[in-house]
């Protein structure tokens, strides 16, 4: 039996052969969703006082920007900032990786230097020579930079970081996968803030 849905949402059944055939996965999870992409709209600046969201700076790999995503709702942040050069939020594998919390966080894409340089609010970066995460003064709003995967945060965005902030390396790694970073910068703001 199919279950009651809001009014506005149709509710199709399909055989397994057909799913199949319309789904980009090779193991369909047993249903699909057809969706309007919402229009790009510009982020008000107002809109981010006394929180902190996250910013990321060409991330390219869209199962790390799906779990950015999931780990952001997660942690109950409701924006995401992203450049121009970030894989797309709606890229098939990204949605994959947001298991559902893509409907509940606000993506925007806007030119970060620009965006960057009208904004008023702290800006951190997650670097590799900064100030230790767990001593950091964080206040209680601000912009929380994340690079891309191989090149880190770009130089033209490193110079409008004013309080460059590291996850400090006990062992021998060489990196953090910025997936993981993410969930680390969440729940140390999260902390913090409460």
């Amino acid at each position: 039996m199919l279950p009651k849905l809001p009014a506005n949402i149709n509710l199709f059944e399909v055989k397994n052969v057909e799913l199949e055939k319309i789904s980009t996965l090779q193991t369909p999870q047993g249903f699909l969703a057809l969706i309007y992409l919402p229009k790009n709209k510009k982020i008000n600046h107002k809109a981010l006082k006394n929180q902190f969201t996250l910013v990321l700076d060409g991330v390219q790999d869209p199962g790390n920007m799906g779990t950015i995503i999931r780990t952001a709702d997660w942690f109950g942040f409701n924006k995401i900032i992203c450049s121009e050069d970030t894989v797309e939020a709606f890229n098939p594998k990204t949605v994959q990786a947001t298991m559902g919390s893509l409907a509940r966080i606000d993506v925007y894409y806007e030119n970060l230097n620009s965006f960057l340089a009208q904004s008023n609010l702290p800006v951190f970066g997650a670097l590799l020579d900064g100030e230790s995460i767990y001593k950091t003064n964080w206040g209680n709003e601000g912009l929380v930079i994340l690079g891309n995967e191989g090149k880190g945060i770009s130089e033209e965005i490193i110079k409008k970081i004013n309080k460059p902030i590291t996850i400090p390396r006990v062992g021998e790694a060489e990196s953090l996968n910025v997936a993981v970073s993410a969930a680390i910068f969440c729940s140390e703001l999260v902390r913090v803030k409460n």
